[in-house]
């Protein structure tokens, strides 16, 4: 004699694959299931790839905390010292950084001009700051002389390669081309101009992201405060690098206290907040939209159990004349639910972590099949699909999903469980 409920017993027995119009009716209720779960987890796991790998992405290139001012910071060295001496941090680096205008001779002979950043580098510093320096793809890392590093995508865009020259016009060069021209007004045979600055590319780097790998020029920082500053000891703010980069809000704090109102602190959240709102937001969007697909398969199961009430009939009359109370034909009808939600959310997990695994094998074979990129680096600035399958989100998709397919059987099994013996056997 099998151990389980009878309830259970007669759920399994309706449930078996036959050659009927009502076994299909649960196979497709199954399916609906399967495919509502495997949408979710997917899709859910997709954001939270984008919204982590964008963190790493952020932090590998930027700073966990931002430490500028109102006007260029002349005595940072001190400033550096005070932050060091925090327990939290890990690192601090000064920079130069602002929009500089580069013109390029292509490899066609071609000249191509462009207005990327202009980042001022101390490399030693640097390296406890960022990644930058060992995301080196072509030549080295060395920006001694008037060496820069560029990024790939502003590589490509501008036709260079390593060693090829590059001008760069700062602010300050174009002030100067502005009194040149003030005082040449009048004046006949005046020929002063105004040359730029020639820099060699020394490398390519690629830090994973595509803006940062389209818009930065890296340079000394010596060489960024002569494009910016008549007085080279001036920066533009301080990188802070923490152990956790959760603990920046409470790192601002307690710096804000030391270095005074003269200076203002910035977290890496508040400086990308923008974008990183934006995926929270639409992660919790298409969570709940793609819910209401396991809404469309909840009325499948309904329609499938109500199917099954109005064949078996009969058979649930015989049961209560026997002495079975609503209760239990109530739960044979539920049971059926949760076997099919159960099925379903099963083979719905495997289908999703199927698909995840395979993603990016999917995304690629597409593009050679139609020669349709399904996710451009330019819009999205990965160059895969990222994916993180987070346990509490599956949790909640499975749990959700059951408990969803469990009250779809509700009202049917509610309506076979108020049967009267005489009515169904009359009916019969």
């Amino acid at each position: 004699m099998s151990r389980l409920p009878f309830e259970v017993l007669l759920a399994l027995r309706y449930l078996r694959p036959k050659r009927t119009f009502v076994s299909i009716i649960t196979l497709i209720s199954i399916i609906g299931v399967m495919l509502g779960v495997a949408v979710l987890i997917i899709v859910i796991s997709v954001m939270s790839g984008f919204d982590r790998q964008l963190r790493d992405k952020i932090l590998g290139f930027s700073a966990h905390l931002r430490v500028s001012g109102d006007a260029p910071i002349a005595d940072y060295a001190s400033i550096m010292k005070v932050i060091s001496s925090n327990q939290h941090v890990k690192g601090v680096a000064p920079y130069v950084m602002g929009r500089v205008m580069v013109s390029a001779q292509s490899s066609e002979g071609t000249e191509r001009v462009d207005i990327p950043v202009v980042r001022g580098v101390d490399p030693r510093a640097e390296e406890k700051v960022s990644v930058l320096l060992s995301k080196i793809i072509e030549g080295t890392n060395d920006v001694r002389g008037n060496g820069v590093l560029i990024g790939r995508e502003f590589a490509r865009k501008m036709r260079v390669i390593v060693g090829d020259r590059l001008s760069i016009y700062s602010i300050r060069d174009f002030k100067r081309l502005n009194e040149i021209l003030k005082k040449s007004r009048g004046k006949e045979g005046f020929e002063e101009g105004l040359l730029p600055t020639e820099y060699e590319i020394r490398g390519i780097f690629d830090v994973g992201y595509y803006d940062f790998n389209e818009s930065f020029v890296v340079c000394s920082l010596a060489n960024a405060q002569d494009l910016y500053f008549d007085d080279s000891d001036f920066v533009h703010g301080l990188m802070v690098m923490l152990f956790d980069p959760s603990q920046a809000r409470q790192v601002r704090d307690e710096l804000r206290a030391l270095l005074g109102p003269g200076l203002e602190l910035t977290t890496w959240e508040e400086e990308n907040s923008g974008i990183l709102d934006a995926l929270v937001v639409e992660k919790n969007v298409m969570f709940y939209l793609l819910f209401f697909i396991m809404i469309v398969a909840a009325f499948g199961i309904t329609s499938a159990l109500i199917t099954f009430v109005v064949q078996k009939t009969r058979e649930i009359g015989i049961l209560k004349a026997l002495g079975a109370s609503s209760r239990q034909i109530m739960w044979i009808f539920l049971s059926q639910s949760l076997l099919v939600g159960v099925l379903g959310v099963a083979a719905g997990f495997g289908l999703g972590m199927l698909a995840i695994s395979y993603r990016n094998e999917f995304l690629f074979f597409m593009r050679r099949v139609t020669g349709f990129e399904l996710f451009p680096a330019k819009i999205y600035q990965f160059t895969e699909l990222p994916a993180l399958v987070d346990s509490s989100d599956i949790a909640i998709i499975c749990g959700g999903s059951l408990l969803i397919c469990l009250l779809a059987g509700l009202f049917p099994a509610w309506n076979a469980g108020r049967l009267r013996p005489v009515e169904a056997l009359r009916h019969e």
